[in-house]
């Protein structure tokens, strides 16, 4: 198989992985999905709100495992670059996922797990920051934004912004873009902090 039909089937594969929306389909399990609840978000921050730490830890769990895969499986059939490449793809699918109308989460923790796999000493240290941020603040989405946004500026610090950097970024753009709305919330400081409860 020749590297160009590797990525494209690493890509389909990926997107297709990170399209099974964890969230969506436990939240759909207790009778009621998630993105009519909370914040109509299918990540595990809300799942947590809404449905307690347990339905939040496996949701997070899910949704990390998919990126896990998705780089895994791209590593196996086409290298780094395949492993990059059906990461993005899984963040993707998480993201806009073809299953469920192209309504799906932030891409947090595909990203995390994207991360850890593809450049373990960045994953790490980005979640490290990032936990240490939410821990701190008690407001998740900025932990999310920060850690991703660690992982970016250090990702072009070592390897340059051509092609690494840029992929880096990019991933952090679209985690900090789609939460443009907990930005606005917490700039009018109206942003749900951890523990806090949502009603159903």
């Amino acid at each position: 198989m020749n590297n160009w039909l590797a990525w494209a089937l690493t890509a389909v594969i990926g997107y297709l992985l990170g399209s099974i929306s964890t969230g969506i389909l436990y939240s759909r399990s207790m009778g009621r999905d998630i993105r009519t609840q909370g914040s109509k978000n299918s990540g595990a921050t809300n799942m947590t709100r809404v449905h307690g730490l347990k339905s939040g830890a496996l949701t997070f769990l899910g949704d990390f495992v998919k990126g896990v895969l998705a780089a895994v499986i791209g590593k196996l059939l086409g290298g780094q670059t395949g492993a990059i490449i059906g990461g993005t793809a899984a963040v993707i699918g998480h993201t806009w996922p073809v299953f469920f109308d192209f309504k799906g989460g932030k891409g947090v923790a595909t990203c995390m797990g994207v991360g850890m796999f593809t450049f373990p000493m960045f994953g790490v240290g980005a979640i490290a920051i990032g936990a240490a941020v939410m821990l701190i603040s008690r407001y998740v989405s900025l932990g999310s934004m920060i850690g991703m946004a660690v992982f970016g500026i250090a990702m072009t610090i070592r390897y340059g912004f051509w092609p690494l950097g840029l992929w880096a970024c990019a991933l952090a753009g679209l985690v900090i873009w789609r939460h443009r709305t907990n930005i606005q919330r917490l700039l009018s400081h109206t942003e749900h902090k951890m523990g806090e409860h949502t009603d159903k």
